[in-house]
């Protein structure tokens, strides 16, 4: 299932009629950081939000920065993408797609699913469906 609502650039004006659609309320610090994800297509991790709100001396907690991305996620406002155990992105960008990690420079790129055919997946668990599929092909700076 496609869950993407929207696609980046979201003028800020039309941010909180966004938050309205996904069943988000849109309190002023949920606006501060939509706007932020949603200005382009990106993957930005919750470090990188709190910095861009610093520098825009925007004054949102960091607890209110991760419970707000992860309400963004599980409303199908961005996408959230797990590169490690201890790394996540959030992607703007919520089409079908795979993704490049360089594990080098922590950039995370996005390719087309075209570009990596899944023929077959496994059967999934009794009493279970397969909701989603997430490639990450980590990579590194050639020496």
């Amino acid at each position: 299932m496609d869950k993407s609502l929207v696609t980046p650039p979201v003028p800020r004006d039309d941010v909180a009629t966004v938050l309205l659609q996904a069943g988000v309320s849109p309190t002023p610090q949920r606006i501060e950081i939509a706007t932020i994800l949603l200005e382009r297509t990106q993957h930005l991790s919750a470090e990188q939000v709190l910095a861009k709100l610093s520098d825009a001396d925007t004054a949102v907690s960091k607890a209110t920065v991760y419970n707000t991305l992860g309400l963004f996620a599980e409303r199908g406002l961005v996408r959230e993408v797990r590169v490690d155990a201890t790394r996540v992105f959030y992607d703007s960008n919520t089409s079908r797609h795979y993704h490049f990690y360089n594990v080098d420079d922590g950039v995370l790129i996005d390719f087309p699913t075209a570009d990596a055919v899944i023929k077959e997946l496994p059967v999934p668990p009794a009493g279970t469906c397969t909701d989603s599929v997430d490639v990450v092909i980590r990579v590194r700076n050639q020496s």
